[in-house]
C-alpha cells in the first residue's frame, strides 16, 4: 500500500505562529505558492514582510536551509533570498519545520514581459546566466528553473529566483524539476546535476518568452519540435544558434552562453538602429526631393540620400567595433 506524502497545513490571513524553540510570532498575511517541498506564505513579524515557508517533510527544509546557508557565503551576490530563521511549528498533535527568508518585492517575471515587452526577456537571461554562473561555482544546480520561480524587482530591473527548493549538488540527481523545462521530458539529456541541465532549463525559458501557453513533446522528436517553433518565432529566430548548442547540452558554463547572449543582442541592436536611422533619413531625401520639385535637382537629391546612407554605414560600423 502507497504512503501518502505529508502536506504541510493550510493557512488563513490572520492565522498566528510562534516558533517552538525561539518563540518568534509571525502573523500570516497571505499564500505567495506551493511546490513540491512545502508552502510558502507571507508574513508580518517584528522584523517586518518575511517570508516563511513550511515543509511537507523535516528532511527537504533542512536541505533548503543549508543551500541557503551556502549562498549566503558567495561573496558580492545574492544567490536567492537570504536565510532568517528556523525554527519548528506545532499544529494539533504534528510538528512541522519553517523557516523564514528574505521577502523579495518584485513582479512576477511574465507580469514584467507583458508590460514591457519581450526584448527585457533578452536582459533578463543575461543576469540570470550571471547569477548562474556564481551558483555553479559554488557547486550547486538550481534545478527547477522556470519563469514561476523568477521575480523582477525595480530600479533597477534585476531578476531575482525566491524558491531552492530543487538547488542540488553537482554531481547528484536533480531532486525537482518541471517537465517543460526538463531536458529528460524532452529526450535530450540525463537528471544529473549539472552546469548544462541549467542551461537547457534557460533555453526552454526563453522558449516559453514566446510561447507562453506550454506545449507537448507529443509524438516527435523533442529537438525537432522546439527546432520548429524556435524558427517560427521572429523573436526566437536571432538565437537559434546559441539556443540550439543549450538545448543539445554543449555549454560547458553558462558564462560563455552569456557571451553569446550578449554578442547577439548587441548586434540586433545595430541592425535596429541601423535601419531606424536609415528610414529616418530616406524620408528626409525624399521630403528634399518633393519640396525642390525641379528637374536640375534630382541629382542633388540623390547625391544628398547617397550621403546619408554612407553616414548610416559608418555609424553602424562604428557601433559594431
Amino acid at each position: 500500500m502507497k504512503t501518502l506524502k505529508r502536506q504541510a497545513p493550510e493557512l488563513i490571513p490572520g492565522t498566528k505562529l510562534t516558533g517552538k524553540w525561539h518563540g518568534q510570532t509571525y502573523r500570516v498575511i497571505k499564500k505567495l505558492g506551493q511546490g513540491a517541498t512545502g508552502t510558502v506564505f507571507l508574513v508580518e513579524s517584528e522584523r517586518g514582510p518575511l517570508a516563511l515557508k513550511i515543509g511537507h517533510e523535516n528532511p527537504s527544509i533542512t536541505s533548503e536551509v543549508n543551500v541557503l546557508q551556502r549562498f549566503s557565503k558567495v561573496q558580492d551576490v545574492k544567490l536567492g533570498p537570504s536565510l532568517i530563521e528556523t525554527d519548528d511549528l506545532k499544529i494539533g498533535d504534528e510538528s512541522f519545520a519553517f523557516y523564514t527568508m528574505e521577502y523579495i518585492r518584485g513582479a512576477p517575471f511574465f507580469s514584467h514581459i507583458n508590460k514591457y515587452g519581450k526584448e527585457w526577456g533578452s536582459i533578463f537571461i543575461v543576469q540570470l546566466l550571471g547569477d548562474l554562473d556564481r551558483l555553479h561555482q559554488a557547486s550547486w544546480v538550481f534545478g527547477d528553473l522556470k519563469p514561476d520561480n523568477l521575480l523582477i524587482t525595480s530600479s533597477p530591473p534585476r531578476v531575482r529566483w525566491f524558491d531552492v527548493g530543487g538547488t542540488t549538488l553537482m554531481g547528484r540527481s536533480i531532486k525537482e524539476y518541471t517537465e517543460f523545462f526538463d531536458r529528460g521530458y524532452w529526450g535530450l539529456g540525463d537528471r544529473k546535476a549539472e552546469p548544462s541541465y541549467d542551461l537547457f532549463s534557460v533555453a526552454m525559458v526563453m522558449i516559453n518568452i514566446a510561447y507562453p501557453h506550454r506545449f507537448e513533446k507529443g509524438q516527435a522528436e523533442g529537438l525537432e519540435i522546439l527546432t520548429e517553433r524556435i524558427e517560427a518565432h521572429t523573436w526566437l529566430r536571432p538565437y537559434r544558434k546559441v539556443l540550439r548548442t543549450a538545448l543539445l547540452g554543449r555549454y560547458t558554463d553558462a558564462q560563455l552562453m552569456k557571451k553569446d547572449m550578449m554578442e547577439i543582442i548587441s548586434e540586433t541592436d545595430s541592425k535596429k538602429r541601423f535601419s531606424s536611422s536609415t528610414k529616418n533619413r530616406m524620408k528626409q531625401g525624399k521630403q528634399f526631393k518633393k519640396t525642390e520639385g525641379k528637374r536640375g535637382n534630382v541629382w542633388d537629391a540623390m547625391l544628398a540620400a547617397s550621403f546619408i546612407i554612407l553616414a548610416s554605414v559608418l555609424y553602424w560600423v562604428g557601433q559594431l567595433m
